[in-house]
């Protein structure tokens, strides 16, 4: 920390005193060249992991949303909680692990589709569904299909 008197590096910390929101820290501070006295403010960096929607909006990376997702898709399927939870685990470290700090929802129903495909195809067909937002019945049954056919299904589709 600069002292904002001579701009010397050093200093010692004299009070620490949480504000009284418990938002931050505000710390009372004696320059080591000049003896005034100081005080700075710490803060938690509270810059959040966004997704970027289909139509280019930017919402705030949400859990719940995931995990209510995979909820619905499956559903009455032999799929544990557990399991569950490591996909939402999954998509939450790929989103953290973005340098830009966002992520598509694009790439992350990819993610989550390829897990579920593993574990359980009624319930990925059903996530499928709504993720990729079917226009008819054709191309359901063309995603059944690749299914079936065992078919990379990632590489049909552009993203």
């Amino acid at each position: 920390m600069k002292c904002p008197f001579c701009a010397f590096t050093q200093d010692k910390v004299i009070d620490s005193r949480e504000s009284k929101d418990a938002d931050s820290i505000r710390r009372r501070r004696e320059c080591e060249r000049c003896n005034k006295r100081f005080t700075t403010y710490e803060r938690l960096d509270e810059i959040p992991y966004m997704v970027v929607k289909k139509d280019g909006r930017r919402e705030k990376f949400d859990r719940q949303k995931v995990l209510a997702g995979l909820l619905h898709s499956c559903q009455k399927r032999k799929v544990s909680v557990t399991q569950m939870q490591e996909i939402v685990d999954a998509v939450e470290a790929f989103v953290i692990d973005s340098p830009e700090r966002e992520r598509s929802t694009a790439s992350i129903g990819e993610l989550i589709m390829n897990r579920l495909k593993d574990i359980d195809t009624v319930a990925y067909i059903r996530f499928a569904s709504v993720y990729r937002d079917f226009k008819d019945v054709r191309e359901f049954k063309q995603e059944l299909e690749d299914l079936l056919g065992g078919k990379d299904i990632k590489a049909k589709r552009p993203r």
